[in-house]
């Protein structure tokens, strides 16, 4: 197209009319390749769930109980970071042994509780113009468009149909999210009939928005710290719910920043177990998120402490860190802005004990030196522990079982981050 045009503007010049002819050309070229006079706008993600596999044995709690979903609706509602004019879903059927098919997958703002929606926003979602999508084992699909304008913190239900028979695999378990199941095709219902509530997300994993191209992407990388286990279910009082509050304030000069969670709760760097382990799923749960930019790391208390309850899966500190290096040097190779934070205190929790502890005072060390390639550390450790007790987290701030935090934990945990730095 480029050799075309080149070759066009050369043999034009000799007239006004040509050039006008130029101008015009120019601008379809433009078009076609995405671009324009203006900054043009991308897609850029707006919320996002990592993706784990709900039949995944864990050899220290129980198995989970199969289930198979047939002609029914789920109804999955997503906090969004980041408005824009148009939106575009991200479904995945990484795990499954079998194909996936959606008879119908529809979205809308959310409105109020039980899953309602404002029915005057309810759009179908399509996929290659096809209101139907089959997914094979291993495949994740992109929407087409959806012309849906969305604002920041707006609400989004998504409700996909399952005609037939699918046993779940693709699922982030631990959502903090009130998420729906109803009888028979109700994907434009405005409230949904006989449904029964569950905290997770099924087959969703990534909502992106047409937002303009200087928007930047923070993604939380971690475990249940950033999952945000044991905060309010509804309430998005997860520490990166509350870094995007922050960005978002009245008089902040980050409204241009969007921030997402790929946090998966009893996640580790170098085992699987409740999701694939950290190093394995860093391309697709970072790098591969749309418009990333920044990366917040906050990985590891899972690989020392449970080691302690099953000695067989033990690794050590500097096993630890090396996850750490090779997870900054693939961030860096993509020119992204890399923060690590501090493991938080465990004392009082299952974990602790006086070598569990060790190991995390010997990986909080290599943080804090903040080693090549990391643009900044977050001294999440400092800001929840208990002044009294380094070891402990501040009763003020503890959910209760001295390994997650509470709702003001989390919120301490988003004020410990210099925003100036993300800008």
């Amino acid at each position: 197209m480029l050799a075309a045009l080149t070759k066009s503007i050369k043999s034009s010049l000799s007239s006004a009319a040509s050039v006008i002819s130029i101008v015009a050309a120019t601008s379809i070229l433009l078009a076609a390749c995405g671009g324009g006079v203006d900054a043009p706008n991308r897609w850029v993600a707006t919320w996002y769930a990592a993706p784990q596999n709900y039949n995944d044995p864990l050899s220290i709690v129980p198995v989970s109980t199969p289930f198979t979903v047939e002609n029914q609706t789920i109804r999955q509602i997503v906090h969004l970071s980041k408005g824009g004019n148009a939106v575009r879903l991200k479904l995945a059927n990484l795990f499954g042994s079998g194909p996936v098919s959606f008879s119908a997958i529809r979205i809308a703002r959310n409105q109020g509780s039980g899953g309602a929606i404002d029915v005057a926003t309810d759009k179908p979602v399509t996929f290659s113009g096809s209101t139907a999508l089959t997914l094979e084992p291993g495949a994740v699909a992109w929407s087409d468009s959806i012309n849906i304008p969305v604002s920041t913190h707006d609400e989004i239900a998504i409700s996909i149909y399952l005609a037939g028979g699918v046993q779940v695999a693709d699922v982030h378990s631990d959502a903090r999210q009130t998420n729906y199941f109803a009888p028979g095709n109700q994907t434009s219902n405005g409230v949904l009939k006989n449904a029964i509530s569950k905290t997770s997300y099924y087959w969703v994993s990534e909502l992106d928005v047409n937002s303009s191209n200087d928007t930047k992407v923070v993604v939380a990388f971690g475990d249940s710290i950033t999952d945000g286990h044991n905060s309010t279910v509804d309430a998005n009082h997860r520490w990166p719910n509350f870094l995007d509050d922050l960005a978002q304030s009245p008089g902040s000069r980050l409204s241009n920043l969007a921030v997402v969670n790929s946090g998966i709760s009893g996640n580790r760097w170098l085992t699987d177990g409740t999701g694939p382990n950290g190093l394995s799923r860093f391309d697709r749960d970072v790098l591969g998120i749309s418009g990333v930019t920044h990366v917040i790391i906050l990985l590891g208390i899972n690989d020392i402490g449970f080691p302690y309850l099953l000695p067989s899966q033990a690794v050590t500190a500097n096993q630890i860190i090396q996850a750490m290096q090779t997870a900054i040097s693939k961030a860096k190779e993509r020119g992204l802005k890399v923060y690590l934070g501090t493991l938080t205190p465990m004392g009082g929790s299952p974990y602790f004990n006086t070598n569990s502890e060790a190991d995390r005072q010997s990986v909080n060390a290599f943080i804090r030196l903040a080693p090549k390639g990391v643009d900044g550390v977050i001294d999440f450790d400092k800001a929840i522990q208990d002044p009294a007790d380094s070891t402990r987290m501040l009763a003020a701030y503890d959910s209760g079982d001295h390994l997650h935090p509470n709702d003001a934990g989390y919120k301490a945990m988003a004020d410990a981050i210099n925003l100036a730095s993300l800008n």
